[in-house]
């Protein structure tokens, strides 16, 4: 029997490339996206439906997410959409800060209580939610992002807990850099003059010969599909050589020992 899968965020970077692969291995894709009028590849696929959906509006995740349980039996939610808030703390407005929270936070949050009693009353379903290396570290500039990244791993551990009575799974993929359009369209960020400094040492890790050495976007597509297939019960995936690197820095040496670290490389 094909499965079906539901995705946010689908209409590029991860999440586009998710969709196509969860298609071509011959799953039923439900792409979510804000505008999905303006997509070009996944209406031209079989077995992809194209949805709109706001992650910021919970009165059209509900709907929306009802629409689909009433035509659709779905067994796995990828919590993808989201997009990275870089600088400093100083430098943010309020609605910089409302908005990072309500898209990539709560959108995870309100998204999965909308499949909640559906996936409970069927005694099975899956959720997989994307975090990000930031999820499992900061860096400076990351403190918002990270804060919702580091929310999402918090929100999925402990409601993985819940949902284990029902058969439920509850997953976290956390990628490193990726090859996507994640920094040019994905990214939005701020500076003050206080912390130029911070901000062009933060920037060194960001050059092309850094970016040419992330993950490739279909590679983390493949974790994510193994999380969905796999049937085991583990929490955390980490995926890319750089995300998988300093975890295990972090696993080996301690929290403390990594934070010392990195301190020590933007101290002036």
């Amino acid at each position: 029997m094909q499965k079906t899968v539901f995705i946010t965020g689908a209409s590029s970077g991860l999440g586009k490339v998710t969709a196509k692969f969860f298609q071509q291995k011959g799953w039923n894709v439900i792409a979510t996206m804000r505008n999905p009028e303006k997509e070009t590849e996944l209406n031209k696929l079989e077995n992809v439906t194209l949805l709109h959906l706001d992650v910021t509006n919970l009165k059209q995740i509900k709907k929306n997410v009802s629409d689909v349980l009433a035509n659709h039996d779905v067994n796995v939610v990828v919590n993808n959409a989201g997009y990275g808030l870089v600088g400093p703390l100083e430098a943010f407005t309020d609605e910089q800060i409302n908005m990072q929270v309500q898209t990539n936070l709560l959108g995870v949050i309100n998204v999965s209580r909308a499949f909640l009693s559906y996936f409970r009353e069927k005694k099975s379903g899956t959720f997989i939610n994307i975090t990000s290396s930031f999820g499992l570290l900061s860096f400076p500039t990351c403190s918002i992002y990270s804060a919702t990244k580091f929310g999402i791993d918090g929100f999925s551990e402990g409601l993985a807990y819940e949902l284990a009575q029902f058969g439920i799974k509850v997953k976290v993929v956390a990628p490193g850099g990726m090859q996507t359009d994640f920094a040019g369209r994905s990214l939005q960020g701020a500076m003050h003059d206080a912390y130029q400094q911070l901000v062009a040492k933060v920037s060194e890790g960001y050059s092309e010969e850094q970016v040419a050495n992330y993950t490739k976007a279909e590679d983390v597509a493949r974790v994510i599909f193994d999380a969905a297939t796999d049937d085991k019960d583990q929490l955390r995936y980490v995926a890319g050589k750089d995300a998988i690197a300093l975890y295990t820095e972090r696993l080996e040496n301690g929290p403390e020992a990594q934070v010392q670290k990195i301190r020590a490389q933007f101290l002036f």
